[in-house]
C-alpha cells in the first residue's frame, strides 16, 4: 500500500477547539448523517451504528477487502474447514493489542478467550456478562446463528474451533460482518467487577484502527488513530471526527467550507454542482442496495395478501424514482439487487394499476377511506435519499385507491426499535448488502428467524423458510441459486414488500482525501484513508 505524506489543515473550530495538538496532526472530519444508538456492534443492524463502531473501533476474525466483498484475513490469519463443512478452525493473529484508554489498560494481547467471550455472550443467555447486561443480538439471531453454532472451543491461545449443527455456505463471510466484532474478555471482566457491564456499549474497547475518545449525542464522535494497530499502513489519520449532521444541505455546505473532508448521502439535486466543484471529488458506483416498503402482515388489513397486492399496484414507482432519486435510481423488481448472484430475471413487476388495485381492495372488503400508518425514515440512507418526499408521494398514490395513509416518523434509533417491536403498518426501509451472499437478503430480511429483527413485515412462510435454509445448507452454488430463485417467486407472490429502487451511491469528499473506497456494503470506512 502506498504511503502518503500528511500535512495539517484547518477544520471546523467547534470540532477541534477542545483538542490542542502537541505536533502537527492529520485530522479528518466525516459529516455523518445520524447519531449511533451505541457502540456495541452486536446489538445493532444499521450502517449508522456500524460506521461509528465496527468500522472504526473493532476488527473481526475475517474482513472484507476495502471497497469489495472478497473475504480476507482479519484477526484470524487463516482458517481450515472440515470436509463435511461443519467445523471451522481459526488461527489467530499474534501480538494484536487492545486499545489503551483512560478507562481500560489491557494486561495482555488478543487471544482465543476474546473470541470465546464474543460469541458465548451471543449464544448463552446464562453466561454471567449476558445476565448482568441482558441484550439481544438481532443480526446473530436473524441469521439463525444462535441455533446453528453448536459450540465454540479454545484449542489453544491462538486457535479457536467453531462446530456447526448444519452447513452454512456463507459462514466465513458472516464472520466478516459487523455484528461479529471481537470484544475484549479482559475488559468485560473488569466491567462486570465494577458493576458497569452496560459500559461495553458506551465506552468501547476494540483492536481496530481508531480508539474511541468522546461522544456527544447529535453533535460529534471523536477517535484517535491507533498507533499500535497490527497493520500500521491502515492508520494515516491522527484524529478522526464524526460531525453528526442530519441535514443533507448543511453537510454539503460544511464540505464546501472544508469543515468536513468526507460526507455521506448527498441529495440528488446536489450531485451535479458538487461534481463541478474543483475542490471536491465525487466517486460513485452502482448501489448494492434496495429501498422498499415493508407491510406488517400481522396488522389488519395488511394481513390480507390481496390488500398488499393492491397497495403494491397503486404505487407509481417510476414517478417516485424520477422525483426522489432524480436519475440516480434504478427500478427495483425483486427483494435484492440484480448484481446479486441468483437474482431471477424472469420475475416481472405487477406494474402501476390503480384500477385493478381498487377492485382488489373492494373484493377484500376494505372500505373507502380506510386509514393505515405509513412510517417514513428521518435520515437519508444509501437506498433512499428522501424518505419524507417518498412517503408524501405514496400517500397521494394510495389516496387515489381509497387508502388514507398517515405519515409517522421517529428519531432513527427509535424508528428501528419500534419497527422491530411490530408497531408499524407500512414503513419505508431498505438494505445494503452486508456480505455478498443471497441469504443476506432473503434470509436476513424475510426469514422466520428474522422476526423481531430485520423482518419488519413479520412475515413467516414455512415453505419459503425451507427454501432459504436449503439454500444456505449447501455449498453448491448452482443448487443454491435454484432454491433462491424459487424463494424470490414466493416473495413476489405474497408481497410482504414493495421493492422501489436500487440507488447509485455517490460519495462527496475534498480533493485532497486519498484512497477512500466506496463500500458496496453501504459502510463508511476510514482505515487506509489519508490526506495529502
Amino acid at each position: 500500500m502506498l504511503k502518503h505524506a500528511v500535512i495539517p489543515f484547518l477544520v471546523g473550530a467547534s470540532l477541534l477547539a477542545s483538542a490542542p495538538f502537541a505536533h502537527a496532526a492529520s485530522n479528518l472530519v466525516f459529516c455523518s448523517e445520524g447519531s449511533p444508538a451505541g457502540f456495541d456492534p452486536a446489538q445493532y443492524t444499521t450502517g449508522t451504528d456500524f460506521d461509528a463502531s465496527a468500522e472504526t473501533i473493532f476488527n473481526r476474525l475475517t474482513q472484507f477487502q476495502r471497497g469489495g466483498t472478497t473475504v480476507i484475513p482479519g484477526l484470524a490469519t487463516s482458517w481450515d474447514v472440515s470436509p463435511d463443512g461443519l467445523t471451522y478452525v481459526f488461527h489467530l493473529r499474534d501480538g494484536v493489542k487492545f486499545h489503551t484508554t483512560d478507562y481500560f489498560k489491557p494486561t495482555r494481547t488478543f487471544n482465543a478467550d476474546d473470541v470465546l467471550f464474543t460469541f458465548d455472550r451471543m449464544l448463552d443467555k446464562n453466561m454471567p456478562f449476558r445476565k448482568a447486561y441482558p441484550t439481544e443480538f438481532p443480526y446473530f439471531t436473524d441469521m439463525g446463528m444462535d441455533t446453528n453454532i453448536a459450540k465454540v472451543e479454545k484449542v489453544d491461545d491462538h486457535t479457536v474451533k467453531f462446530t456447526l449443527n448444519g452447513v452454512d455456505a456463507a459462514f466465513i463471510q458472516d464472520m466478516a460482518m459487523s455484528f461479529a466484532s471481537i470484544q475484549s474478555a479482559e475488559y468485560a471482566a473488569q466491567l462486570l467487577k465494577e458493576g458497569k457491564p452496560e459500559d461495553i456499549n458506551q465506552k468501547p474497547i476494540g483492536t481496530g484502527p481508531f480508539i474511541f475518545s468522546k461522544y456527544q449525542k447529535d453533535a460529534q464522535i471523536r477517535y484517535k488513530g491507533n498507533k499500535d494497530y497490527w497493520n500500521p499502513d491502515d492508520v494515516k489519520i491522527d484524529n478522526l471526527i464524526f460531525a453528526i449532521t442530519t441535514d443533507a444541505s448543511v453537510r454539503m455546505q460544511k464540505l464546501k467550507k472544508n469543515e468536513c473532508q468526507v460526507t455521506a448521502y448527498p441529495r440528488p439535486a446536489d450531485i451535479k454542482p458538487l461534481s463541478e466543484d474543483k475542490n471536491l471529488q465525487m466517486p460513485n458506483q452502482a448501489g448494492f442496495n434496495l429501498g422498499y416498503i415493508s407491510y406488517n402482515v400481522t396488522h389488519k388489513p395488511l394481513d390480507n395478501v390481496n390488500v398488499r397486492r393492491a397497495l403494491d399496484m397503486a404505487v407509481n414507482k417510476q414517478q417516485i424514482i424520477d422525483a426522489v432519486y432524480q436519475g440516480a435510481g434504478q427500478l427495483a423488481v425483486n427483494a435484492m439487487p440484480p448484481t446479486q448472484w441468483s437474482y431471477d430475471t424472469t420475475i416481472k413487476d405487477a406494474g402501476y394499476n390503480p384500477e385493478k388495485a381498487k377492485e382488489l381492495l373492494k373484493a377484500a372488503g376494505v372500505a373507502d377511506g380506510t386509514e393505515i400508518q405509513l412510517w417514513a425514515m428521518p435520515v437519508q440512507r444509501p437506498y433512499n435519499p428522501n424518505a419524507k418526499l417518498m412517503a408524501e408521494m405514496l400517500q397521494s398514490d394510495w389516496a387515489k385507491v381509497g387508502i388514507k395513509a398517515k405519515i409517522v416518523t421517529y428519531e432513527w434509533g427509535e424508528y428501528i426499535k419500534r419497527a422491530k417491536a411490530g408497531e408499524t403498518d407500512a414503513m419505508l426501509i431498505g438494505w445494503s448488502g452486508d456480505n455478498g451472499d443471497p441469504d443476506n437478503w432473503l434470509g436476513t430480511l424475510f426469514g422466520c428467524d428474522a422476526i423481531n429483527g430485520n423482518n419488519f413485515a413479520k412475515w413467516c412462510n414455512a415453505d419459503y423458510d425451507k427454501l432459504i435454509k436449503a439454500g444456505k445448507g449447501t455449498s453448491d452454488q448452482a443448487k443454491r441459486t435454484e432454491f433462491y430463485k424459487q424463494a424470490q417467486h414466493m416473495l413476489k407472490d405474497q408481497v410482504p414488500l414493495t421493492p422501489i429502487a436500487h440507488s447509485t451511491v455517490y460519495q462527496p469528499m475534498r480533493a485532497n482525501v486519498v484512497d477512500f473506497k466506496i463500500s458496496p456494503l453501504g459502510l463508511n470506512s476510514f482505515y487506509g484513508v489519508g490526506i495529502k
